[in-house]
């Protein structure tokens, strides 16, 4: 499996990872260990196979001239049914467009991908905690309210994450490519 991420700045990052380890700390979620070498994203896109050899050159040529932009996360949200709290931000013109025309340059690609990351179809989030009791969910949702506030940051690079393989409750999903935007 595959997925294509948008990343952050290093303050938005840290932010995010600090959040991960703060609910650990707090035995709510173990998120930040779920993941080896995990980075606080957006799901671009997702994929069950994938001819990554050939993905990555054209996201090399197809990013080449793309700009980083700023993104407001303003709403701590949870997915219905999988027991997931997330950070989600505003979801302006420009970063739909960015979601969109990504989907356009890359839809040869598209017998592999997940419907749920396609345009009209996408939440944009970045994952918080996961694998949540429901009062772990609401212990979780009421701590990021008070510690997280109205977050401006920056998409400044995307990247190609692979998983390699899932032993339990972890996964090895390295970032095998990335680019910076300009």
């Amino acid at each position: 499996m595959f997925w294509v991420t948008a990343l952050f700045d290093e303050e938005t990052e840290t932010l995010i990872k600090n959040i991960w380890k703060e609910l650990r700390d707090e035995s709510i979620s173990y998120y930040i260990d779920e993941v080896q070498d995990g980075r606080p994203h957006l799901t671009l896109a997702s994929y069950k196979e994938l001819d990554k050899e050939n993905y990555m050159k054209q996201m090399d040529i197809f990013y080449d001239d793309k700009k980083s932009f700023d993104i407001t996360f303003n709403h701590i949200g949870s997915f219905l049914n999988y027991n997931t709290l997330f950070l989600s931000p505003t979801a302006t013109k420009e970063l739909l467009d960015f979601h969109t025309q990504h989907h356009k340059h890359f839809k040869t690609f598209n017998t592999e991908a997940n419907k749920l990351y396609e345009p009209e179809q996408w939440i944009p989030h970045s994952t918080l905690a996961n694998k949540l009791e429901p009062d772990q969910l609401s212990k979780a949702f009421h701590y990021c309210v008070d510690r997280i506030g109205l977050t401006k940051g920056r998409i400044e690079e995307v990247g190609l994450i692979e998983l390699i393989g899932q032993d339990g409750d972890t996964m090895d999903a390295p970032l095998i490519y990335s680019k910076k935007l300009k």
